[in-house]
């Protein structure tokens, strides 16, 4: 193990958060030092992505897909940085790198965990490798090719869809030749992702009667759901799906600050009736297909086939701002938190 003379600010919670008081339960920790295990990387963070799905790891639930946050340990999530001391010969100080890491100035990174990758920004903003070319990007793909199995002329809805997964499975479902329609909380998301990228329709589940709006424009029914939300608007969804539909869960945000499970939809007997495959997935269980995705993903952007904005938040004390974006509406496409 090397110790490591340097100064880093990092966050911690102090408290589980209850809905979205952030701002009360994290705290911004100060240490002289840091202690680099065998075998590990020490990375200057650039990037910190936020990302909904942490929410899930700030309950006491031990049944997500990550543990529990420790009260008083360092919050994590994916970051973008730069190595600058290794005790691990394949990555070398200089190389940036993706990888699960701490909401920090720096952050330890343990290869056999935590999906480092080698990045090269030497011809693309470094920034994409949390957006398009990341695990949103891969989330997107996977969604609409794999797990929803959308082919040209199925008619495609998408919740969340102003969000940054939400905005690129509305363009890949759209790449690939589906009427695409989303779902959003805003008039100006709405007016968004049909006038800048190119949905058919879109519907305000805050002004708006879901399912009436959606039996309207989908009236021969919806073949493919890509379900961000849960909740009332996937039931409004359930209702007007057609026969043999297909629906691919990737996020569940109205659930994600609970500790206990919730209740399924109350059509749920509609799975049965219109025989609807329902399937969850993660982008963790496809990381490792990272150099399958990627070029397909370069050459859309490349293309302008796709494209994601950013909403950048500067400094690490803001963080908590940045992140109660995504719980309270605040975030067309990508929200990250620039060092």
């Amino acid at each position: 193990m090397t110790k490591i003379d340097i100064d880093n600010n990092y966050w911690v919670m102090r408290s589980m958060p209850e809905g979205s008081n952030f701002s009360e339960c994290f705290e911004l920790e100060k240490e002289n030092s840091i202690e680099i295990p065998k075998g590990s990387i020490l990375t200057k963070n650039i990037y910190l992505s936020m990302d909904a799905g942490t929410r899930m790891i700030m309950t006491d639930r031990e049944d997500s897909y990550l543990p529990p946050t420790p009260i008083g340990e360092k919050i994590t999530g994916t970051v973008l940085s730069e190595v600058v001391e290794s005790e691990n010969s394949n990555y070398l100080p200089g190389q940036r790198i993706r990888s699960w890491g701490q909401w920090a100035d720096y952050s330890i990174i343990d290869p056999n965990t935590m999906f480092p990758s080698l990045v090269d920004d030497s011809k693309i903003d470094l920034i994409n490798y949390v957006g398009i070319l990341g695990a949103n990007g891969w989330t997107a793909y996977v969604g609409v090719t794999e797990t929803g199995r959308a082919k040209k002329g199925d008619t495609f809805v998408v919740s969340a869809a102003a969000g940054c997964t939400g905005l690129l499975v509305g363009q890949i479902a759209k790449i690939t030749g589906c009427k695409v329609i989303g779902i959003a909380g805003t008039e100006e998301k709405c007016n968004l992702i049909c006038e800048n990228f190119g949905f058919d329709a879109a519907i305000n589940y805050k002004k708006e009667n879901v399912s009436n709006r959606l039996k309207a424009l989908c009236p021969e029914g919806i073949n493919v759901y890509c379900d961000h939300v849960g909740g009332p608007i996937a039931e409004a969804v359930y209702e007007n799906m057609a026969l043999f539909g297909t629906i691919a869960i990737s996020g569940l945000l109205d659930y994600y600050s609970s500790s206990k499970r919730s209740p399924g939809p109350k059509n749920y007997d509609l799975i049965l009736m219109k025989r609807l495959r329902v399937e969850g997935f993660f982008s963790p269980d496809f990381y490792h297909r990272e150099k399958e995705f990627n070029p397909i993903l370069k050459s859309w952007l490349d293309d302008n086939k796709i494209k994601l904005p950013f909403q950048i938040t500067k400094g690490l004390k803001n963080l908590p701002e940045a992140y109660l974006k995504l719980f309270e509406g605040g975030n067309i496409g990508k929200v990250v938190v620039e060092l």
